[in-house]
């Protein structure tokens, strides 16, 4: 593990340099996978990374463990509150949609954590802009494999450092690193909303969508919730479709 953040941070150093960028940025949540790309960025370049906590409907709990997070490694932070705007546009879009009776309550609850992983993208690539630098993302093997993150959200990102790692290799990742102890070993969790971890909304667990990664045997039901998910979200990993005027049709 020792070769691959060597490697990792060798890697994130030629795609700025590629890139003509000055830095990095990566917004810090609380969990496992935000606190090691923190902790790489910070390696990668000590004055030129920045660390930026998003609080929008966040846990006390993962606020906390996310100002542990970069204090322990040393990375320059911003804290950007998103309640507010958060709140205006929701309210804005919901207003205007219920007024031609066309609201559907059901979809609201992910309607509403999807706005909020966009507006934390908006944010990091705003910050970016700024100062000239990628915005890095968090998704590992399995959430990317399983399309486990939101379109033009947490998935929009200029650089994934941690996509061929299983969730967990990222904890190995995290040891190495001096990621706080409650952070390794918490629940995963989106924080999408209270009470949420990602193994109860996925219906199957990381260890075993690590283990059918590395081909192992896992139980049937597991097997096909797997494959379900990363059918169905296909559209997230592949380029967006284009319409093309075939030759000679003009």
């Amino acid at each position: 593990m020792e070769k691959h953040v060597e490697d990792i941070v060798k890697w994130l150093r030629e795609a700025v340099e590629e890139a003509h960028a000055d830095g990095l940025v990566v917004g810090v949540s609380g969990g496992l996978d935000s606190a090691v790309v923190a902790n790489l960025i910070k390696r990668a370049f000590p004055d030129r990374s920045l660390g930026v906590m998003m609080p929008l409907k966040s846990s006390s709990a993962d606020m906390e463990d996310a100002r542990k997070t970069i204090e322990a490694c040393g990375i320059k932070s911003l804290t950007i509150d998103l309640e507010k705007a958060h709140e205006a546009l929701f309210s804005e879009v919901k207003e205007n949609i219920t007024d031609k009776s066309e609201w559907q309550q059901d979809h609201a609850r992910l309607a509403d954590a999807n706005l909020r992983a966009r507006l934390r993208m908006s944010t990091l690539y705003t910050i970016a802009t700024n100062y000239n630098y990628l915005v890095v993302g968090t998704d590992n093997a399995a959430e990317w494999y399983t399309g486990y993150f939101t379109k033009y959200g947490d998935g929009g990102v200029d650089l994934l450092p941690l996509v061929d790692f299983t969730k967990g290799e990222v904890r190995e990742l995290a040891k190495i690193l001096g990621v706080p102890d409650s952070v390794v070993n918490k629940k995963p969790s989106a924080d999408l909303w209270e009470g949420q971890t990602d193994e109860d909304e996925m219906g199957t667990t990381y260890d075993r969508i690590d283990a059918f990664l590395k081909g192992g045997d896992i139980p049937e039901k597991d097997k096909a919730v797997i494959e379900r998910m990363h059918a169905r979200t296909e559209h997230k990993r592949s380029p967006v479709k284009q319409f093309h005027i075939i030759e000679g049709e003009k």
